[in-house]
């Protein structure tokens, strides 16, 4: 075990052979460019995060996950880990720090500390007259505007794995996870998924940074980013299907773990992304639950998740 926590996660990274196509999607999907170079493109959303998602120029591949260390003394205790880069000064618009591992897959695990911060985007919402504020916004007609929903954070991602065991307790043990739900399937002891979050003790995280799902594939499912509002998850979709380009993978609906209400699309090279709304929020407090499959990986309303959803692993 390093002895650190990881505090949130930072970013994804992947490849794609055609930067202008992929800043197309996501602009559409919601997110601004915060910097381009000749060989990479950085995506920002309305949060103060330099980035959240990072394109290198070259053949359509999935590079990894990165997650925000609490400060320099933990970078310092994990690049002690086995296989670590040591810290590295990021060569990348936002600067900063940054160690290296490889997870059990072969995908690249980034620990990050001390990358700039840029100025929120304002963001108008209108309130809602509903529930115990039926007068939130007395004489004021709801009109949405027509567009993209609006991107606030990276929220987390999802992997899939026969290396089910190895690949959670490295997570764990490796950047301080700690288990919100695991899911069985049959015997309780034969566990197919896990969802797991930061430990920030009495401090309140999503429900899930990570999910981790035992298949025959491996690969990540996909790459999850919080919006301004349940509308905004809405407005999205409209925005994407009217284009008629993109595919739609599955959604609106809400789910039972973490919540959510969400909705999923494929960019360009078929990596799976998804807007969500309304987390769970949890903290130590909360400790961990083991459900059966039948009872965990269910919608709360929605339609079941389809077949090319459930398979899917981005190499």
């Amino acid at each position: 075990m390093t002895g650190i926590k990881v505090t949130d996660m930072a970013y994804s990274r992947l490849k794609a052979p055609d930067l202008d196509v992929m800043e197309e999607f996501l602009l559409r999907f919601g997110m601004t460019r915060s910097e381009r170079t000749p060989t990479a493109l950085y995506m920002r959303g309305s949060d103060p995060a330099h980035h959240l998602h990072v394109t290198e120029k070259g053949e359509p591949k999935y590079v990894g996950f990165a997650y925000y260390a609490s400060n320099e003394e933990d970078l310092k205790r994990i690049a002690k880990a086995p296989g670590a880069s040591g810290i590295e000064h990021l060569d990348e618009p936002g600067g900063g720090l940054r160690v290296r591992l490889t997870e059990p897959n072969g995908y690249q695990i980034e620990v990050v500390h001390g990358i700039a911060s840029v100025p929120p985007i304002p963001v108008r919402r209108q309130p809602l007259n509903s529930g115990p504020q039926p007068l939130a916004r007395p004489g004021e007609l709801m009109r949405l505007p027509k567009g993209p929903s609006q991107v606030k954070r990276i929220a987390h991602g999802v992997m899939m794995t026969p290396k089910f065991e190895e690949t959670l307790r490295w997570f764990r043990e490796t950047l301080g996870f700690i288990c919100s739900d695991d899911v069985y399937a049959g015997e309780k002891s034969h566990l197919i998924g896990s969802f797991n979050r930061c430990d920030r003790g009495d401090v309140y995280v999503d429900h899930h940074v990570f999910f981790c799902l035992r298949h025959e594939k491996t690969g990540i499912n996909h790459v999850s980013f919080e919006v301004q509002d349940v509308d905004d998850v809405a407005m999205g979709h409209d925005h994407l299907a009217h284009f008629g380009k993109y595919e739609h993978v599955w959604g609106l609906g809400r789910h039972l773990l973490g919540s959510q209400v969400y909705d999923y699309w494929s960019d360009p090279w078929g990596r799976v992304h998804e807007h969500w709304a309304d987390s769970d929020r949890l903290n130590v407090a909360n400790g961990s639950h083991l459900l059966p499959a039948e009872e965990a990986l269910v919608s709360q309303w929605g339609e079941p998740p389809p077949e090319k959803f459930i398979n899917h692993a981005s190499v």
